[in-house]
C-alpha cells in the first residue's frame, strides 16, 4: 500500500497559517485528502493486483468482436451439439484452447496496452495527479515569496498581539471607563447610608468592618505592566505601524487569492466535463482483437478488467466530492466579489471598545483581516488596539509612570531665580502622571518633551503659579484650562515660530507676565500671528523675543494695564512704532537690537515711563534726549553697546535721571 503521509510535503505548511484559512478553504482541504486517499487507494490496487485476464474467443474468421460478443461466449454452453442433455450428464471440463502460462501472460499485457481503455488504465493516476494540483493551487500563497514574507509577518505579529498584558489592560480599562463613575458614586452613597444608620460604637469596643467592606478593600488594584512588558509592547506598536505601511501599499495578496481560486474553478470545469463523459469507459468485459494468430492460434480475445467494478464505484464517489469542492470555489469566488474585500472598517470594534481613533484599512491588510474575521473576529478586535493612537499614548504614559515614580521626581526638586521651587523636565516621551503628586510644586518647566496633554489631575498643583514651555506644545483640556486660569501667574513659550504656541496661552486671563519667543512666518507677515491679548486682563509684563518689524496692534489690548513692555529682535530693523503711544501706563520699556538709528518719538508719549531700555541698536545720536522732558517719571536710561559718539551738553536739563548707562559705545 501507498501510505497517504508520503504526499504531506505537497501540503505542508505552519500551523499558524490557519487563521487565514475560512471555514470554506478548511472543506476543500478535507475534500482534497479524501480525494487523495481515493486516488491513492486506486494505485494502490493497480500496483499489486492483475490488471485484465483474457480468453481466447472461437469467433469465426472475418467476424466482428464487439462487448455483445464476449458476452454471448461467456453465455454459451460446453457442448453446442446436444442442446438438451441434462446438465448432470454433461462433463463440465470447459474448452482447451491448448495455450499455455506464458502465452496467456502474453495476451492479458497486449489486450490490456491495445484494448483497454485510456481512461479505465489511468483512472487512479488522474485522480492523485488533479488532486495534488488542487492541493498547490490552494496553498501556493502560502509558499510563493511575495506573499508567503508578508503573511508569515502578519501572523507573527498577530499572535503577538493577542496574546499581549497589554491588549487585554487596554480592553479593561477601556471597557470599565464609562463604569467607574457611576459605580463609585453608588458605592459612595451606599457607605453613606450604612454609616448613617449604624449607631456610634462603644469607644472601648473595637471597630469591625462589615463583610461588604473587607471584600471592597481586599479586592486587589490593577496589576501594572512590568518593564519589559512594557517595552515589548512598544516595540509591538512600532511593528504594526511598519506593517501597516508596507502592506498597504499594494494587493498582491488579494489578487494571488483571486487568481489561485479562479484557476480551482477551471480546473474543476474541465476534470467534471471529461469524468462525466469518460467514466462509462470502465467496463467488466473488453472484447480485444490483436493479430497473434501465429503464437498464438486466436486473434479475438474476451477480456475480464477486474478491478472495473470498483474503479467505477470509486469514479462516481470521486466525482461527487469534486462536485462539493467545486461549489465551495464557486462560493469562494461569490464571496470573493461581492463583498468590499479592499477596506476594512473597524466601526463595529471602535463601538464595542471604546477606542474611537482606530483607523480603516485597506489593501492587503483589509483583505487578512477579512479573513482573520472569517475565523474568529475577536483576533481582529485585539489586533485593533495596536492601531490605536489612544492607546499607544496610554502605554507610553503608562511605561513613563513606571520610569519617573513620585521619588525620582523629587530629586529634581531645586529654587529658580524668583526662590520658587521649580521642576525642570528635559525631553521626555510625555509628561508623567505623578508629576501631579507633588503637591509643592510652584514653577514646572517642560523642555522638549513629546505629546503632552495637561489631564484634570493638574487641578492637585495648588502651589502652581509660573510655567514654562520649551519647544514643547500642550493639548490642554477644558476642565485643566479652567485650573490654570485661575492659578498661572508667569507663562513663558518659546517655540520655532510664534504660531506653534498654544492658543490657549492667550486665554489665561489670570497671568501677570507672559513670556513669548519665537520667529513669525514670512509668508504670514511679520507680527500678524500674534493673537488677540484681550483676554488677559491682569497682564503687568509681556515679552516678545522674535524677528517684529512693527510693534502687534495686539499690544494695545493691555495697554491699560500693562507696566512693562521688552521686545528683543533678532536684528530686523523696527521701522513702525505707533502703537507705543497708546501704551500710557508702561513703566519699563525694552527695544532691544532692534536696529533702530534715532530713539524712536513715540518713546516720547509714555508719561508714565520710568526705565528704557534701548542696547544693542544703531544709535549714533542722541540729540533728541532732550525731548524726555515730558517723561518726567524717567529715572533709567540704559543706552548701551550702540555707536554713540558723543554726549550733548543738554542732558544735564534731565534733572529726574538717577541712571544712565553709555558703556560699549564709541564716546
Amino acid at each position: 500500500m501507498i501510505p497517504v503521509a508520503e504526499f504531506k510535503q505537497f501540503t505542508d505548511q505552519q500551523p499558524a497559517f490557519k487563521v487565514l484559512k475560512p471555514w470554506w478553504d478548511v472543506l476543500a482541504e478535507y475534500i482534497t485528502v479524501a480525494m487523495l486517499m481515493i486516488g491513492v487507494f486506486g494505485c494502490t490496487l493497480q500496483v499489486t493486483q492483475d490488471k485484465i485476464i483474457c480468453l481466447p474467443n472461437r469467433a469465426p474468421a472475418g467476424a466482428r468482436l464487439s462487448d455483445k460478443t464476449c458476452q454471448n461466449f461467456a453465455r454459451k454452453t460446453p457442448n453446442a451439439s446436444e442442446p438438451d442433455t441434462p446438465l448432470s450428464s454433461r462433463e463440465m471440463s470447459g474448452l482447451r484452447n491448448n495455450l499455455d502460462i506464458q502465452q496467456y501472460s502474453f495476451i492479458n499485457q497486449m489486450c490490456y496496452e491495445t484494448a483497454l481503455h485510456w481512461y479505465a488504465k489511468y483512472f487512479p493516476y488522474l485522480v492523485v495527479i488533479h488532486t495534488l494540483i488542487f492541493m498547490v493551487c490552494a496553498n501556493f500563497w502560502f509558499k510563493f515569496p511575495g506573499t508567503s514574507s508578508k503573511i508569515e509577518h502578519f501572523i507573527s505579529i498577530l499572535g503577538k498581539c493577542f496574546d499581549s498584558p497589554w491588549t487585554t489592560r487596554a480592553l479593561s480599562e477601556v471597557s470599565g471607563e464609562n463604569q467607574d463613575g457611576t459605580s463609585s458614586k453608588k458605592e459612595d452613597r451606599r457607605r453613606k447610608a450604612i454609616k448613617d444608620e449604624m449607631p456610634e460604637p462603644h469607644p472601648a469596643l473595637q471597630p469591625v468592618q462589615s463583610i461588604s467592606e473587607k471584600k471592597v478593600a481586599e479586592t486587589p488594584a490593577v496589576s501594572l505592566l512590568d518593564k519589559k512588558e512594557g517595552e515589548q509592547a512598544k516595540a509591538l506598536f512600532e511593528k504594526v505601524k511598519k506593517f501597516r505601511l508596507h502592506v498597504e501599499e499594494g494587493d498582491i495578496l488579494y489578487t494571488m487569492y483571486i487568481r489561485q481560486t479562479v484557476l480551482k474553478v477551471f480546473k474543476f470545469l474541465i476534470i467534471t466535463a471529461y469524468n462525466a463523459a469518460l467514466v462509462q469507459n470502465i467496463r467488466f468485459i473488453v472484447p480485444c482483437s490483436v493479430e497473434m494468430e501465429d503464437m498464438t492460434g486466436y486473434d479475438h480475445f474476451c477480456c475480464n478488467h477486474t478491478k472495473a467494478h470498483l474503479f467505477s464505484k470509486l469514479a462516481i464517489c470521486y466525482i461527487c466530492f469534486l462536485g462539493i469542492y467545486g461549489l465551495t470555489c464557486l462560493y469562494t469566488l461569490y464571496w470573493l466579489f461581492h463583498r468590499p474585500l479592499k477596506e476594512y472598517s473597524f466601526r463595529y470594534v471602535r463601538e464595542e471598545t471604546g477606542i474611537s481613533d482606530i483607523p480603516d484599512v485597506k489593501n492587503d491588510f483589509a483583505f487578512m483581516l477579512y479573513l482573520i474575521d472569517e475565523y474568529d473576529s475577536l483576533y481582529s478586535k485585539r489586533f485593533a488596539v495596536f492601531l490605536s493612537e489612544v492607546s499607544e499614548s496610554k502605554l507610553k504614559q503608562l511605561n513613563l509612570n513606571h520610569e519617573w515614580t513620585e521619588e525620582k521626581l523629587r530629586q529634581k526638586l531645586q529654587r529658580n531665580a524668583l526662590g520658587r521651587l521649580e521642576l525642570h523636565l528635559f525631553m521626555l516621551s510625555g509628561l508623567p502622571d505623578t508629576v501631579f503628586e507633588l503637591t509643592e510644586v510652584e514653577a514646572l518647566k517642560l523642555e522638549m518633551l513629546k505629546d503632552v496633554t495637561f489631564p484634570p489631575l493638574v487641578a492637585q498643583l495648588v502651589r502652581l503659579q509660573e510655567l514654562y514651555l520649551l519647544n514643547c506644545p500642550v493639548k490642554l483640556p477644558f476642565a485643566s484650562l479652567v485650573f490654570l486660569r485661575d492659578h498661572l501667574k508667569v507663562m513663558q513659550a518659546t517655540f520655532d515660530e510664534i504660531k506653534d504656541v498654544p492658543l490657549w496661552v492667550y486665554s489665561l486671563r489670570g497671568l501677570e507676565e507672559l513670556h513669548l519667543s519665537g520667529l513669525f512666518s514670512q509668508e504670514l507677515g511679520r507680527a500678524s500671528g500674534l493673537e488677540s491679548l484681550r483676554e488677559l486682563k491682569n497682564l503687568k509684563v509681556l515679552s516678545l523675543h522674535s524677528n517684529i518689524s512693527k510693534v502687534p496692534p495686539s499690544v494695545t489690548d493691555v495697554s491699560a494695564h500693562l507696566q512693562r513692555l521688552c521686545i528683543l529682535n533678532d536684528g530686523t530693523k523696527l521701522v513702525t512704532l505707533n502703537n507705543l503711544k497708546k501704551l500710557v501706563n508702561v513703566r519699563e520699556l525694552e527695544l532691544v537690537n532692534c536696529n533702530l538709528e534715532r530713539i524712536p518719538h513715540a518713546v516720547f508719549s509714555l508719561v508714565s515711563l520710568q526705565e528704557l531700555d534701548l542696547k544693542d541698536n544703531q544709535l549714533r545720536s542722541i540729540e533728541e534726549i532732550l525731548s524726555f522732558q515730558h517723561c518726567r517719571k524717567l529715572v533709567c536710561l540704559k543706552l548701551w553697546s550702540n555707536h554713540i559718539a558723543y554726549i550733548p551738553e543738554h542732558i544735564r536739563k534731565l534733572k529726574g535721571l538717577e541712571q544712565l548707562y553709555l558703556n560699549r559705545n564709541k564716546i
